[in-house]
């Protein structure tokens, strides 16, 4: 891989983790009229693209968003692209020209979930060692 290939995966990469966030204090939103969220789901085994699950403003946009936090779903933000999944119909799959993006961030998050999962498989063997 040559050396600018790299840099810019990392910079990909630096600038995906500044629009993760795990819990809903984390995100910058100046009130909660103007928030805005969408949750979407990938299953590959069912679908060819991933499909808007959820979509609201305001308060229903805080519940997606206390939902997701609750079951450690992570939240992206990024106020374009929630605005343009927006528009879209619940149960609509995402649109052709979107799939690289959306394929940036599940990638990202598929690799932050087996990177916890490697460092929880470390502790608790860690632990076993330990006993």
């Amino acid at each position: 891989m040559s050396l600018s290939r790299k840099k810019k995966i990392l910079e990909k990469r630096a600038s995906l983790e500044k629009k993760i966030k795990r819990r809903i204090h984390d995100l910058s939103h100046d009130d909660q009229s103007s928030l805005q969220a969408v949750a979407i789901k990938y299953d590959k085994s069912s679908s060819k693209a991933p499909t808007i699950v959820a979509s609201g403003r305001g308060k229903i946009a805080t519940q997606i968003l206390e939902l997701a936090e609750e079951n450690n779903v992570p939240m992206v933000e990024d106020p374009a692209l929630s605005k343009l999944l927006s528009s879209l119909k619940i149960k609509s799959e995402v649109p052709p020209n979107l799939f690289k993006v959306i394929a940036e961030i599940l990638a990202f998050i598929f690799y932050l979930d087996r990177m916890a999962k490697a460092k929880k498989g470390i502790r608790s063997t860690f632990k076993r060692l330990k006993k």
